[in-house]
């Protein structure tokens, strides 16, 4: 799942992850994710996903939030986040998530991103 209000950043990643055979679906702010995620409100039925790329600064409900929630929740906590930023210092804040494998700035480099994903992904297998 890709969590991004930037539609094109969405897009792109999405791009990225379908070329490599994954099935994507993606949410557009916090609340849309965690609503999609079963979480809020809760929904045993929805469908958790094996990775969660998620940015930090968006409108409704940032990443920090949604990653605490996510780690609330016991069908989630354990979904590996991969977290975009364009502040570094945001880091701090995700420090007691531990569903975070991994941080990545923005701008990225679109293969960097897909090393880390495929990585996180190997390690859940």
């Amino acid at each position: 799942m890709i969590v991004d209000d930037e539609r094109d950043v969405v897009t792109l990643v999405k791009f990225l992850l379908e070329r490599d055979g994954n099935q994507v679906t993606s949410a557009y702010d916090g609340a849309d994710a965690l609503a999609k995620l079963g979480v809020e409100p809760a929904n045993a039925a929805a469908p958790v996903p094996d990775l969660i790329v998620l940015d930090v600064m968006m409108p409704v409900m940032d990443g920090y939030t949604v990653a605490s929630r996510l780690g609330q929740n016991e069908r989630t906590r354990a979904v590996p986040l991969l977290v975009l930023t364009a502040k570094g210092e945001m880091r701090e804040l995700f420090q007691s998530a531990g569903n975070v494998a991994a941080y990545l700035e923005k701008p990225f480099d679109p293969r960097t991103l897909r090393e880390r994903i495929a990585a996180i992904l190997a390690k859940k297998k």
